[in-house]
């Protein structure tokens, strides 16, 4: 095990260097500046087109529907084990470095998503779409893109799939065992089980899921941060502080880990808001809209959400409680507020479970954990999927012949090296960040095209419809048809 453990942190040290850290943020950056930061302007867009949504059809779900799969999906231990994780190895500023990701990121999301948009394909009576279409479809060298693509459909399959489900399953079964006495393997079996109803139902059951799972657990998540906020309301002014301090080497106790900070911040935002990967644009190619730029703005309304609440509310929980601790580059503690204890969701559990005792701090804590993980779950599975169904051209036996992989990929967390699958994990969402950003930047004059597109129509007073022959872009299943006879 050892050596395991040894090869994968080695290869996730390649994958997650600060080359990758660097050009996530330029990407955002490059993206916000071309389009005069839509991410801002376009705010009161991105909440009118969940308030006013478009249905759903036979093929696709609701443009709701897909933002509260991918809320889902980014609203998993990204968000609560990842900030711990985070603050561990990068210091209180790695919260910074996340929000700065999160608002860059949003951009990056907004650009994926109406690409993988624009090149959706219907197979199945389902829509699939996400980076290994548009790298098919957008790239001129047909031989290059179609290597490129599968290539990125492997990494998805092998990221998603196979690498990232036991990170998730090894933290249920955990909390669940500390809150409920329930022995780990017991959880990994109920949640198995579960996860099989699900996803063996597709993605309009999983849409169907997320829409309702989704809000619910974000509310009650938010609600016991802020009453962490007004019991430790007088650790306000210090904890604001020390977080812009240390995010910039202002700190004299973390200014050596600057660095990490910024690095961790990113690679910890980026496994949360999923803003790089291309996986949020997989699962919002599965939306029904009229334009593509539509479901980009309702992706980067999902990143806020991810970044700016739940992210924040973790980090409100830990810092302003002082639960948690920070390793110095050295292998000793900068801080160590909590001896002894492992970093991840162990530390907002005790502490919720201290200020609100064992029923709504622990038990229930627990429950919205086990939401968190299991709508993150059911998008990885549709992430996944949909590129079993591109490799495979929708036969339906390889699409059931992944769903039981990843059903015992998600039990094996259970049983794996707890930092064995964090590693995992993370090389996973690192390989395919890699492969998507650089396609996304190779075709972002396209992607750039067609939100200008959308905003020329909004500002000729129009509902913006997509004509996919204006962006060189062919239709072969007649997808925006309907759209364009309006």
């Amino acid at each position: 095990m050892e050596t395991f453990n040894n090869i994968i942190n080695a290869v996730s040290s390649v994958v997650w260097s600060m080359p990758l850290v660097v050009l996530c943020l330029i990407a955002g950056l490059v993206f916000s500046i071309w389009l005069g930061f839509p991410q801002i302007r376009h705010f009161k867009d991105m909440v009118g087109l969940i308030v006013h949504q478009e249905k759903g059809s036979k093929s696709g779900i609701t443009p709701f529907q897909a933002f509260a799969t991918t809320v889902g999906s980014r609203v998993g231990m990204g968000s609560v084990a990842g900030v711990a994780t985070g603050i561990y190895f990068g210091g209180p500023g790695a919260l910074v470095w996340m929000w700065i990701l999160g608002l860059l990121g949003a951009a990056t999301a907004l650009v994926e998503t109406t690409l993988a948009q624009a090149y959706k394909r219907r197979v199945n009576d389902e829509y699939i779409g996400g980076p290994a279409l548009y790298i098919e479809r957008g790239f001129k060298n047909k031989w290059i893109s179609s290597k490129y693509a599968k290539v990125f459909a492997v990494a998805t399959i092998l990221g998603p799939g196979i690498l990232m489900p036991g990170l998730h399953s090894n933290s249920l079964a955990s909390t669940f065992e500390r809150s409920f006495g329930l022995p780990m393997i017991f959880g990994g079996i109920l949640l198995c089980v579960f996860l099989g109803i699900v996803t063996f139902g597709g993605v309009k059951r999983i849409g169907k899921f997320a829409e309702k799972a989704a809000p619910a657990m974000c509310l009650v998540y938010m609600l016991m941060a802020i009453g962490i906020i007004v019991i430790y309301y007088q650790n306000i002014p210090s904890t604001i502080a020390l977080v812009f301090k240390s995010a910039f080497g202002a700190d004299a106790v973390f200014g050596g880990i600057v660095g990490s900070a910024i690095a961790w911040g990113v690679k910890r935002g980026v496994y949360s808001t999923e803003a790089g990967p291309g996986s949020g644009a997989i699962v919002a190619s599965a939306a029904e809209t009229s334009h593509p730029v539509k479901q980009g703005l309702v992706q980067a309304l999902s990143v806020y959400i991810v970044s700016f609440i739940v992210c924040t509310s973790t980090a409100i929980i830990l810092l302003l409680s002082m639960s948690y601790n920070v390793a110095g580059p050295d292998g000793g503690m900068l801080v160590e507020y909590l001896p002894g204890s492992q970093y991840g969701v162990g530390w907002t559990q005790d502490i919720l479970e201290a200020t609100y005792g064992g029923l709504i701090g622990g038990k229930l804590f627990a429950v919205i954990i086990s939401l968190f993980i299991f709508t993150s779950l059911i998008g990885y599975s549709y992430q996944a999927e949909s590129n079993v169904n591109y490799l495979f051209h929708g036969k339906k036996i390889a699409v059931q012949v992944f769903r039981a992989i990843f059903i015992l990929s998600t039990f094996s967390g259970v049983i794996v090296n707890a930092d064995a699958i964090w590693t995992m994990g993370d090389t996973g969402a690192g390989i395919m960040t890699w492969l998507n950003i650089v396609a996304v930047l190779l075709l972002s004059r396209q992607a750039v095209s067609m939100v200008k597109d959308y905003q020329r129509q909004k500002c000729e007073g129009l509902d913006p419809v997509f004509h996919p022959s204006d962006f060189g872009i062919d239709d072969p299943d007649h997808i925006w048809d309907k759209y364009a006879e309006k």
